[in-house]
């Protein structure tokens, strides 16, 4: 057999895997920036609970106000592609002033706060169109094949591009390392340019405007459990993740080379996930598997208020719990991806992501925020162990939705708002 006799069916068709090689290229970028950006702000900036937490909340903000708006505009201009080409080129500008402001000596936690922001309102344009450039590349019937692609990447982005990212942080400084990241960017816009899809076609007025995704999601008893618990979930993860780095480098006493090694093994989990949810789906069916992974993404993280003791102690409670974390949100992401994907129609793609966004990202920056008022006002750990135990009350809106019923949605069920 060839070596292209022996990629996965979806890789040998050329538009899907120039998308999907963009896509991995700016999602191992990303990685660099998750570490990056946080530790310029504590090891350079002197950044403590609070100023994390706002740091935190500034990237997730625009989830709050513009999913929205952007999902609107997405649907109605029915050019998709380039609205996402020109999000990479913004989010690459943005970025490459962070190493410039260091070089001038003019860096501060303000232009951090900035280009967070920044970067995360391009980042709502781009998710929000992205949902309807994917149904364009695959067939109904290869959700699970593609989104376990996606998140294949993005599992390997976490092994690879996390340790990579420590090590870049460690040898060349955290500004500097934010290039690597500038340049994915680049690379994203180049390969979506080499595409051609068609797209699903513009939205009318006539077809709704700013409430049609609300409508489409409050008709529907799955997608309201589902995303009612992904958004539980949200809240309560990312009050963890805005004090997670501040508690392992300051209580903890791990430096950037290790973090980053610790965190990139144990997303080992999240590859292993992203090769296993395929056959789980088939054994357990599309919204059984959501489920499971609604339990098994913040259930390992209890590991980390846990850790205690010396160094190598601690860092390898953070692996099991980065390990079955990882697995667990390829498993809820591949799954629930595909699962939602089955319950939307073409013409509202983008709207329905951008009212999903508004609740399961915007209450990002609330969790954040909230996550530094507490890291502050009670400490770090007890603040962690609120968010693991408050991270699984998600399941309490999945359980009676209906989500464990369907095993393979078929799309041609669906139907648009009115």
């Amino acid at each position: 057999m060839t070596a292209a006799g022996r990629l996965p069916a979806l890789l040998r068709e050329q538009a899907f895997r120039r998308y999907w090689t963009g896509q991995t290229v700016s999602l191992f970028g990303d990685r660099i920036t998750q570490i990056a950006l946080p530790l310029l702000a504590v090891l350079t900036l002197d950044a403590g609970p609070a100023q994390m937490g706002w740091l935190t909340a500034a990237g997730l903000l625009p989830n709050l106000l513009f999913s929205v708006h952007a999902g609107v505009r997405a649907d109605r201009s029915g050019r998709r592609r380039r609205m996402m080409i020109a999000a990479d080129l913004g989010r690459a500008l943005t970025l490459a002033s962070v190493p410039v402001a260091w070089a001038l000596g003019l860096l501060g936690l303000g232009q951090l706060y900035a280009v967070a922001f920044t970067a995360g309102t391009l980042s709502v344009l781009f998710d929000v169109c992205d949902a309807a450039l994917f149904v364009s590349l695959v067939p109904a019937d290869r959700y699970v094949e593609g989104n376990s692609l996606l998140n294949g990447s993005r599992a390997m982005s976490f092994m690879g591009g996390t340790s990579a990212a420590g090590l870049l942080v460690q040898l060349l400084s955290a500004p500097v390392a934010l290039l690597a990241d500038t340049a994915s960017y680049l690379a994203s816009a180049w390969q979506l340019s080499r595409i051609r899809p068609v797209e699903p076609p513009a939205a009318t007025h006539a077809e709704g405007g700013l409430t049609a995704g609300f409508r489409h999601l409050g008709r529907s008893r799955i997608l309201r459990g589902y995303y009612g618990a992904v958004t539980t979930l949200n809240l309560f993860n990312f009050a963890f993740q805005a004090v997670f780095v501040l508690y392992a480098t300051t209580e903890l006493g791990l430096g950037p080379g290790l973090l980053g090694a610790v965190l990139g093994c144990g997303a080992v989990g999240s590859v292993l996930g992203a090769l296993l949810t395929g056959r789980i789906v088939r054994g357990l069916g599309t919204g059984r598997a959501a489920l499971l992974g609604l339990f098994a993404f913040p259930a390992p993280l209890v590991l980390v208020p846990l850790a205690r003791g010396p160094v190598p102690v601690t860092a390898a409670c953070l692996l099991l719990a980065e390990f079955g974390s990882g697995f667990g949100v390829m498993l809820l992401d591949i799954a629930g991806g595909s699962l939602t994907a089955s319950l939307i129609p073409d013409t509202l793609r983008s709207r329905v992501a951008g009212a999903a966004r508004l609740f399961g990202y915007g209450i990002r920056p609330v969790g954040a925020l909230a996550g530094g008022w507490l890291g502050s006002a009670i400490g770090l750990r007890p603040t962690l162990w609120i968010a693991t135990a408050g991270a699984l009350l998600g399941l309490v809106w999945a359980l009676p939705s209906g989500t464990l019923r369907p095993a393979h949605p078929t799309p041609t069920a669906v139907r648009p708002a009115d």
